[in-house]
């Protein structure tokens, strides 16, 4: 019996939940569908029917423009009716439990819920309660995943260095809260780089980080020293107070990228940030948007990567 929840019977992703535990051949088969997508953009028309007559719908029960903006424009895209669930005036607000009103939403014969949740799990619990009637795919969940983000991040890298087994990879930041760091490693040790740092201050790093795959860093000078790739990750604002953090002129005095620092990268080393930017905290404005920032190709190719979750999940 296979236990991945990803997973139906025959092994064809049925949910995209998270990155870990997928194998090589799915994660690779969603990057090499994106790479047949990219070109709908450029058409007069920008749309395939691969979707066509069947209903997807975004429930963001946390604040979102990018992913859910990116979802939506890849769902009518593939020709999907798209509903965007109002969460703020939902019966949720009412007291109606998450699972009731999916399966109202199920009742509306929806075939599709984009989800994201600040609790982590959430995804998970929805998947599980809707079993073969539906697809998950989660946009986020508390601290958890965020795999289309992650995925996205690999064609990026995928897109302008081609193999990851010879690359360095530094992840910089505020690891500890970063559904999209814990992504990206999960995405990147899969793939075969053989290289992951992560780099911060310790109170931003988990507690045995190493054994994810990864290499620990103190110092952000040795950590992207001679590194192919460099991915900022966003200062939480919301975290800036506290015992975590400094405050967010020392957080970039010491942590913040600055094209004195990425000189120490690969000359050909590319900038990444899953965004929103908080420019002059953890990245400098010069370096956001340099001749070495991906940071804009990174939202281009997140729509592809997202058309080809929800084809591949609807053709199974």
């Amino acid at each position: 019996m296979n236990r991945n929840p990803q997973l139906d019977e025959k092994g064809a992703l049925q949910h995209l939940l998270t990155i870990e535990g997928l194998p090589r051949e799915i994660l690779t088969h969603i990057l090499d569908t994106a790479a047949s997508f990219i070109g709908v953009a450029d058409r007069e028309v920008k749309k395939v029917p691969l979707l066509r007559g069947k209903s997807v719908f975004n429930l963001f029960f946390e604040p979102s423009t990018r992913t859910r903006t990116t979802f939506e424009i890849a769902a009518k895209r593939l020709s999907a009716d798209v509903i965007n669930l109002n969460i703020a005036t939902s019966s949720q607000t009412k007291g109606e439990t998450l699972l009731d009103t999916v399966d109202n939403l199920l009742a509306m014969h929806a075939d599709m819920f984009v989800v994201r949740h600040a609790q982590s799990g959430a995804a998970h619990l929805i998947a599980r309660h809707i079993g073969p009637r539906g697809h998950v795919i989660n946009a986020g969940d508390g601290r958890h995943s965020h795999p289309t983000q992650g995925l996205l991040d690999m064609y990026t890298i995928r897109h302008y260095k081609r193999d990851f087994s010879r690359l360095s990879v530094a992840i910089v930041g505020d690891v500890l809260h970063s559904r999209v760091a814990r992504s990206l490693i999960h995405a990147l040790t899969t793939l075969g780089t053989p290289d992951v740092r992560v780099i911060g201050p310790k109170t931003l790093l988990p507690t045995g980080v190493e054994r994810l795959g990864v290499r620990e860093f103190h110092d952000l000078r040795r950590g992207i020293a001679d590194c192919d790739v460099v991915v900022m990750l966003r200062v939480q604002n919301e975290r800036m107070s506290g015992a975590l953090l400094p405050s967010a002129q020392e957080f970039f005095k010491s942590w913040g990228l600055t094209a004195e620092r990425l000189a120490l990268a690969k000359p050909d080393a590319i900038v990444m940030h899953p965004g929103p930017l908080n420019r002059g905290v953890e990245i400098d404005s010069a370096v956001a948007d340099g001749v070495q920032s991906v940071i804009l190709a990174q939202v281009t190719f997140g729509i592809a990567v997202r058309m080809a979750a929800m084809s591949i999940l609807a053709g199974n």
